[in-house]
């Protein structure tokens, strides 16, 4: 059997940033998981000592607090700097955009839409710098809202796929009299899932590495389950079983923006034992 990569698979340049930040500060405090992989998250409790804060009522003065790859809600990033924390922000670059473009936005009386999982943290941080806020992850949820004006703003979730955001700016676009739409997708993001649907367009089984908290690990693993039926989401190696195997003649791998090389190689390792 053999094994092939995909051309753009694994850490993106935001959970990179994070890591090497957290890594640099031992005996610091990450506010909420610093990125969607508890297998690195451990690693980085065992070699440095970063712990973590699940519930901001848990700090206290003094701390060392990082903020995580997500970012965090304005107003938890107000209790922090009361509590006299010291707070290193590990928010990706790419995040922190949609939270300036929504602030600025919305302070020039616009109404905002942001295409996203309304349960996602790096959609709740970006939610909190508008006044006039709605998430949808559909179009026709778009007709269900009441907008206060008729010039609204858009951005998208860094994760999402480019295609579903396209399908809610033209909805907008039917309906109302100003749009401004803002491509906020990142590229690592584009990248990584045009890699898997080529991939998982040749190979007859595909394994996609990640949290399966991951947002974008899911997306990924929804594009090579509609090309390759036989794909499967693991988190690390223990999860992979023989008989998916038999009779197989080519699998695909692709990782998530948060899995790590070394859980990665793991099952390249087991892999290469199995066939």
């Amino acid at each position: 059997m053999k094994i092939k990569l995909a051309s753009s698979y694994g850490f993106c340049f935001g959970v990179k940033r994070a890591i090497q930040i957290a890594s640099e500060h031992q005996n610091s405090f990450t506010m909420g998981p610093l990125i969607h992989n508890q297998k690195e998250i451990d690693r980085l409790k065992s070699e440095h000592n970063v712990g973590l804060y699940e519930n901001i009522d848990d700090v206290t003065n003094g701390d060392t607090v990082i903020i995580r790859t997500h970012g965090i809600p304005k107003d938890d990033l107000k209790t922090l700097k009361d509590k006299d924390a010291k707070v290193i922000n590990a928010t990706c670059p790419f995040v922190t955009t949609p939270q300036n473009i929504v602030k600025k936005m919305s302070s020039e009386g616009y109404s905002i839409v942001i295409f996203g999982d309304s349960s996602h943290p790096e959609v709740k941080g970006v939610k909190s710098y508008g006044e006039d806020v709605y998430v949808v992850l559909k179009p026709e949820e778009l007709k269900t809202i009441k907008f206060k004006n008729d010039k609204i703003a858009t951005v998208a979730q860094t994760t999402r796929k480019k295609e579903e955001y396209v399908a809610i700016i033209n909805e907008l676009i039917l309906t109302h009299k100003e749009v401004r739409a803002f491509n906020t997708i990142c590229d690592a993001t584009f990248e990584n899932q045009a890699a898997a649907k080529e991939l998982s367009s040749e190979a007859d089984i595909m394994l996609v590495i990640g949290g399966k908290n991951s947002s974008n690990t899911k997306q990924l693993f929804d594009i090579c389950k509609a090309n390759c039926s036989e794909s499967y989401l693991i988190e690390d190696e223990t999860e992979l079983k023989e008989e998916w195997f038999k009779d197989k003649k080519l699998c695909g791998i692709t990782a998530g923006a948060s899995t790590p090389n070394w859980v990665i190689q793991k099952c390249v390792d087991k892999l290469s034992n199995i066939g």
